[in-house]
């Protein structure tokens, strides 16, 4: 980020209990912005370093890595040392963790904002969740296929580093520590309005029911066309054809490169999709 001889948040000091993704997508963007940040991890370190180490890598690049066991009394003072110097704490567990822990005290003396990632408030805090059964309370999954993006996981990092800058101008303001809750169902919620709202569930207008809007099979796999305004459906529908039998039959003579350099000359949205095993894979589902 090239903003001059500062980054906006040169000089603060963050700590990073969260692990898996949310906190750690959190913890990049505030390290982005100029944060300094140290990731702490348990002694087995943080499960997302197992599963896609190079994704692990991108999240803690820039970031001081240490590892603390927390229910040893070494562990939890050397995090209070950290603490004593931050200025924001960013954590995802549990409330009866959290309180396990002392860490609640901890903000209060060291007058940190707190940005705690939760699943859910309220009578339903204690209660386990995951990217998957966020989305699938909030009708973005459609079964029997897997989501490919944690959606609920990525925009909660990101309202997690909203949230600690809006922290920190709070604590400017009163002088004491601040909290700031991410409730991952809430932002499941927000990220579903799309399909609350009738837009792009199935059958929706950009969920299927506009053929200028839809994914169509070629000679090799699909493409992917998003011809929504009418400048690109007037385009598309004098090139390849205006309804949806029109394009399934005209996309299929070609292969998907064809078509996407195709709407490049003429200013279409379409890109080729590769081979794809998803008839497969709901085979061996079924």
């Amino acid at each position: 980020m090239d903003r001059g001889s500062a980054a906006p948040l040169d000089g603060v000091g963050v700590v990073s209990l969260a692990t898996n993704l949310p906190g750690p997508a959190a913890a990049a963007r505030l390290t982005d912005l100029g944060a300094d940040v140290v990731k702490v991890e348990p002694p087995q370190g943080d499960g997302l370093q197992a599963a896609a180490p190079g994704w692990y890598r991108e999240l803690a690049d820039g970031q001081e890595v240490v590892r603390l066991d927390l229910r040893e009394a070494a562990g939890r003072e050397a995090l209070e040392e950290r603490l004593a110097t931050a200025d924001v704490l960013l954590t995802a567990m549990r409330p009866a963790a959290l309180d396990r822990l002392g860490l609640r005290k901890s903000v209060a003396r060291h007058r940190l904002v707190h940005v705690e990632i939760v699943g859910f408030d309220g009578e339903r805090a204690e209660e386990a969740g995951h990217d998957l059964t966020y989305q699938a309370a909030h009708g973005t999954l459609l079964p029997p296929a897997m989501p490919t993006v944690p959606v609920a996981d990525l925009l909660g990092g990101e309202r997690a580093a909203l949230v600690a800058v809006a922290g920190l101008r709070l604590r400017e303001r009163s002088g004491a520590a601040v909290h700031q809750p991410v409730v991952l169902d809430r932002v499941a919620r927000d990220a579903a309005a799309s399909v609350r709202h009738g837009l792009t569930g199935p059958g929706d207008a950009l969920g299927g029911a506009i053929p200028a809007y839809g994914v169509y099979p070629t000679s090799d796999g699909y493409v992917a066309v998003g011809a929504v305004e009418p400048h690109f459906a007037a385009r598309l529908g004098d090139a390849l054809g205006r309804t949806r039998a029109e394009l399934t039959a005209r996309f299929a003579t070609a292969e998907g490169k064809h078509w996407q350099k195709l709407g490049n000359e003429l200013d279409i949205p379409i890109i080729a999709v590769g081979p794809t095993v998803a008839d497969d894979t709901l085979e061996e589902v079924r």
